[in-house]
């Protein structure tokens, strides 16, 4: 498996996943809903299996897949449960230890816990895509995403904070909003995603 080496094209990824977004805007709010409050119900650890359902459909959709993802179709995620779940719980506990060390540090603990987290997210950031798109176990897809990302690692950076600034940016709404916005991130990741690994063999 090789990822395509060409430029970034920041600005039409971005357009792409707001139109990705936009054309079913219905479904990505009805299973966002869902995926936020069933992980917060469930402490966090359903997080990982369901924010791969989500990566699934935007995926889907992005390929025009028929017939179009559906609102339950974030359950799809539990179709690789372990390895999404395992992604989300070793890289959410080691970037909480690590943070937790930084934060130690006088004065700039906390910029250069900030700055790790973002650095280890953009470096993962197409992990999930990789697990439910290639059927990587959660540790070959984290590699796989770190090599894609770190030859165009700057703007690879961009990207991943723009969109995480849209898709977070809900939070702002007493945490509500994050359900319109997060879905958001995660089409533009997609987009981003399909262009730098292409179609999988036998697609």
């Amino acid at each position: 498996m090789s990822a395509n080496n060409g430029g970034i094209k920041f600005s039409e990824w971005i357009q792409d996943g707001f139109a990705l977004y936009k054309q079913s805007i219905g479904i990505w709010i009805g299973a966002s809903a869902l995926a936020v409050l069933i992980s917060l119900v469930s402490f966090g650890l359903l997080a990982g299996p369901l924010m791969a359902g989500l990566s699934w459909m935007a995926l889907a959709m992005a390929d025009r897949k028929t017939p179009a993802p559906q609102v339950g179709d974030v359950f799809k995620g539990f179709d690789w449960f372990l390895q999404s779940f395992l992604f989300h719980i070793v890289w959410g506990i080691l970037l909480m230890a690590v943070s937790f060390v930084l934060n130690f540090i006088f004065c700039i603990g906390t910029v250069l816990s900030i700055a790790v987290n973002v650095a280890v997210s953009t470096a993962i950031m197409f992990g999930l895509f990789l697990i439910v798109d290639r059927k990587l176990d959660f540790w070959p897809a984290s590699l796989a995403s770190w090599e894609a990302v770190k030859p165009r690692l700057f703007p690879m950076l961009g990207l991943y904070v723009v969109s995480a600034v849209i898709g977070l940016c809900g939070l702002i709404a007493c945490g509500i909003g994050v359900i319109a916005t997060l879905p958001i991130m995660v089409c533009i990741l997609a987009v981003a995603y399909r262009e730098v690994f292409g179609q999988p063999a036998g697609a």
